[in-house]
């Protein structure tokens, strides 16, 4: 049985008392069934006997005016019964606007992704994350429409830096930049402070969640623009940063990555690198070891006070990527309360990348000045797709990552990102309305509310707030 969209409708004021039970709310939260209130939304199809009013503001169970007291009175009992039924129902499973199943445990949960690299589109001209965008025109993958369809609540809005020369000029340059990122982002909070909020305690979520807006953390991807000064770390945790990565593609002066230029320098962490390890420490910054060697985690995991995570990662045993961690470092890291972030990256699950579409990987590495440029990009990459067919990863590959790595260490260490508008996506799951898919299958196959829960955002809120109640109050103070 289909159950039809919900977005476009508006949400019905109910009040129904029937026994316990009880039904009153105005948050006029369209993007989900208020899951606190239980309300009934104004459209579900009559003949798959939902009931409902339809959106054309007449009333389904019109009551005849002259009816008697006694009369009236029961068809309003009537009205109620059948609608309170409805709302039981209406409770359970919703459907996204992209026809994807919203279950009540999704519905419930505080979605969040733990890399989410749409930043790097708000400087766009005529890109808005507040309009619907499509994938198959511009490429891109997250926008607020697509957040509400698929009940993403938020998440790790990603202040990227590419490594470039470790000179006094590179590290300016770096730090400009992710500056720049840094406010850029900022800046979207405030002109759309009634649909986004900035998060920089972990306790924060909940609180926006509540209030009908996405929470936006900010993590740094690549320390690059620290340079060799620490203090900068400060001032990014100052202006709202809650989570930074030593390392990117290429070694640094931190960290050895795990995919480096010409093979290690430091095999680990550089000495530079384990003070890093304890400033982030001091200032109750959670450490993203995603790109960092394998012995740099292990540095990581043996030097670091908090629990850290590994915010887009999959899973080697698996699919043998260097960006991907074997089954022993995740037993570590899941014995230090770790949490690792499977990866929707067709190569990080086992589809390798196809050679004929290596032009199309480069041309979405340039950045876009307009929207226009973005489009023109978008064709040309499904121009390149179509000459070039190659197979990518899906659901079924995702869920056994998932599901492996729950074996292994259990659901209080795994959890989820797209890597969207960064690279991520595949079949099944390719934008932020692809969300309740995952939770579709992930209940299938025996996961619970609960498991969910911890999955899309429990565990990660625990390793935040882990990390920041050891930060040392002197250092943040006033943040």
């Amino acid at each position: 049985m289909i159950r039809p969209d919900i977005s476009k409708y508006r949400i019905e004021l109910l009040r129904i008392d029937m026994g316990s039970r009880h039904w009153d709310c105005g948050c006029q939260r369209q993007e989900k069934l208020c899951c606190s209130h239980k309300i009934l939304p104004r459209s579900f199809s009559q003949s798959n006997r939902w009931i409902s009013s339809a959106f054309d503001g007449k009333a389904m169970f019109h009551i005849p005016p002259g009816r008697s007291i006694k009369e009236r009175d029961f068809l309003m009992r009537k009205r109620a019964i059948i609608l309170g039924a409805a709302a039981l129902v209406a409770s359970s499973v919703v459907f996204a606007r992209n026809g994807a199943p919203m279950p009540s445990a999704h519905r419930d949960a505080i979605v969040l992704d733990t890399h989410i690299d749409t930043p790097a589109l708000l400087h766009v001209v005529g890109w808005s994350i507040m309009d619907r965008h499509s994938l198959s025109v511009d490429g891109t993958q997250v926008d607020l429409p697509r957040m509400r369809d698929g009940g993403l609540d938020g998440g790790f809005f990603v202040v990227f830096t590419e490594q470039g020369p470790r000179t006094p000029t590179g590290y300016t340059v770096a730090r400009d930049e992710a500056l720049m990122r840094t406010i850029e982002i900022r800046d979207m909070v405030a002109r759309h402070h009634e649909a986004f909020q900035l998060a920089t305690r972990a306790d924060d979520a909940e609180k926006i969640v509540k209030s009908g807006k996405r929470a936006v953390f900010m993590s740094m991807e690549n320390s690059y623009p620290i340079g060799q000064d620490l203090s900068l770390m400060r001032t990014f945790r100052a202006l709202g940063v809650t989570m930074m990565g030593p390392v990117h593609v290429g070694n640094n002066d931190l960290a050895d990555s795990s995919n480096p230029d010409n093979g290690p320098e430091w095999h680990g962490l550089s000495p530079l690198g384990r003070q890093w390890v304890a400033e982030a420490n001091r200032l109750g910054i959670l450490i993203d070891a995603s790109h960092a060697s394998p012995e740099a985690l292990d540095d990581i995991l043996a030097l670091s006070d908090a629990p850290i995570i590994l915010s887009h990662s999959s899973l080697k045993s698996l699919a043998d990527n260097p960006r991907n961690i074997d089954d022993t470092r995740l037993r570590a890291l899941a014995a230090k309360r770790g949490v690792i972030q499977i990866n929707a990256v067709s190569s990080h699950l086992g589809v390798p990348n196809s050679p004929g579409r290596a032009p199309a990987r480069t041309l979405l590495g340039q950045p876009a000045a307009t929207i226009a440029e973005l489009r023109a990009q978008r064709a040309t990459v499904l121009k390149i797709e179509r000459e070039n067919p190659a197979p990518r990863a899906d659901l079924d590959h995702l869920v056994a990552q998932i599901r492996h790595a729950v074996a292994l260490v259990g659901i209080d260490h795994v959890g989820l990102s797209g890597d969207f508008d960064g690279g991520g996506g595949i079949d099944g799951f390719d934008e932020a309305s692809d969300y309740p898919k995952i939770s579709q299958r992930l209940l299938a196959a025996g996961f619970t509310a609960e498991d969910l829960r911890k999955f899309w955002g429990g565990n990660v809120l625990r390793v935040l707030r882990e990390a920041q109640a050891r930060a040392e109050p002197s250092a943040v103070a006033g943040m």
